[in-house]
């Protein structure tokens, strides 16, 4: 079924709901482990990169995107077991090795201990997580959509809900150590605390997704699973591919440019005080979650194209507009940001669905897996570091509500072509 047309709702069962969120609650506490470090990025750099405050935090940002770097060989690995063999395995495999590593970054000595083996070890450890969260998303994604066949999008939304909770958990973190701690203990000790609570949170899900059981439409088509899913979704829909790397875009730019880009930006580049700024990320964090469930339950009602086409014309014209604010200096945060928030989630709460129903269930694993990890890397991965490079060779420190307009325009395009082609399929059923 196309995610641009309506599916049938009705109400989840009791067993439906569990796998869901559990499903969901895994991703939500891998987000946590992987969106930390760019919530710490400043102490990161003072750890691990000894240069000049602005050069560490390029680099600081560069060993981010590595992680998103690793995404898409990630993805492919667990979308073609996940394909030909089942989803759970995949579920238990990503988040045991993820909560190493999250324990593993949170221990390693610095460089002034190490020297650059510390960075080195960093940086492998980055690399491996991105490896884990490249199947994990769109794991959760095809589990969800597949559990819950009568509401395939609301679950969809359950799942980037609880994934912005992960996050949201982690700048809670953030404000509660700035609290305890003093600015120094904090570069010197505080940002560790998270990653070990991360890794913590991630055995607890470990044990949580044993007893999570395999989708029935994976169990429907499993004698025809296809060999090398990977290579066969590429071959026979590259137009699908690209059409949910455009319907991920707008998510993609935003999510990156907000969680790992936003908190430094503020603090570093336009001197917001940094406890304020913890405080709007959790408010816009919190607004964010409960605008994408609102507009996921619409997707199961409407149209999912037109939630993404309203994120986008509005994102299109607001998000330059915002970012003019945050750089005029002694702008309120929490309206700023929660504004930005809300206006994006129609655009989160439907791409998700969307991209799910652009591929055959043999296949959708690995169609997921590639459209978002595309998407993800180029844009959330690098995002941050387009950002840094826009603001040195422009001196406009709103130029990175540029790179939002930009992919709104993409996102108006992807919702265009999804229309076309609910037409098609409508005048021609059996396609």
């Amino acid at each position: 079924m196309s995610g641009s047309q309506r599916p049938q709702s009705g109400d989840l069962t009791r067993r439906e709901w569990r796998m869901v969120v559990l499903a969901a609650l895994g991703g939500g506490l891998e987000y946590y482990d992987f969106i930390v470090y760019g919530i710490f990025a400043q102490a990161i750099a003072a750890a691990f990169f000894p240069a000049a405050d602005q050069v560490a935090l390029t680099l600081a940002l560069a060993v981010f995107a590595v992680g998103y770097l690793a995404r898409p060989v990630g993805g492919m690995v667990s979308s073609h077991f996940g394909d030909r063999y089942g989803r759970k395995t995949v579920f238990v495999i990503t988040v045991a090795t993820m909560s190493i590593c999250t324990l593993g970054i949170g221990l390693i000595p610095t460089y002034a201990t190490w020297g650059v083996a510390a960075t080195f070890l960093l940086v492998l450890l980055r690399f491996v997580q991105g490896l884990c969260i490249g199947g994990e998303l769109p794991g959760a994604i095809t589990f969800v959509v597949e559990t819950a066949e009568r509401r395939p999008g609301f679950a969809c939304g359950i799942v980037f809900a609880l994934v912005n909770g992960g996050v949201l958990l982690a700048a809670f973190v953030n404000l509660a150590l700035g609290v305890c701690l003093s600015p120094a203990a904090m570069l010197g000790y505080g940002w560790r605390v998270a990653f070990v609570i991360g890794g913590l949170l991630g055995l607890v899900s470990f044990w949580l997704r044993r007893n999570l059981g395999e989708t029935p439409e994976f169990l429907r088509v499993r004698h025809d699973a296809a060999r090398h899913p990977v290579r066969e979704v590429m071959r026979s829909h590259p137009g699908a591919i690209l059409l949910g790397c455009a319907v991920a875009a707008l998510t993609a730019a935003f999510n990156g440019l907000l969680f790992a880009h936003m908190p430094a930006y503020l603090v570093q580049v336009l001197d917001y005080d940094g406890q304020a700024v913890a405080v709007a990320m959790n408010v816009a964090l919190l607004a964010m979650s409960l605008s994408l469930l609102t507009a996921s339950w619409w997707a199961d009602r409407i149209q999912a194209r037109y939630l993404l086409l309203a994120s986008s014309v509005l994102m299109l014209v607001g998000a330059p507009i915002a970012y003019h604010a945050l750089a005029s200096g002694g702008t309120h945060l929490i309206p700023v940001l929660s504004l930005l928030a809300i206006a994006v989630a129609g655009a989160n709460g439907s791409f998700a669905f969307l991209i799910a129903g652009l591929f055959p269930a043999r296949l959708r694993f690995s169609g997921v897996a590639l459209c978002l990890n595309i998407s993800f890397t180029l844009l959330s991965g690098l995002g941050p570091l387009a950002a840094n490079a826009m603001i040195q060779a422009s001196g406009r420190p709103a130029a990175p509500g540029l790179i939002i307009g930009v992919v709104a325009l993409i996102g108006v395009t992807a919702s265009i072509v999804l229309g076309r082609r609910a037409a098609q399929e409508n005048r021609s059923p059996g396609s």
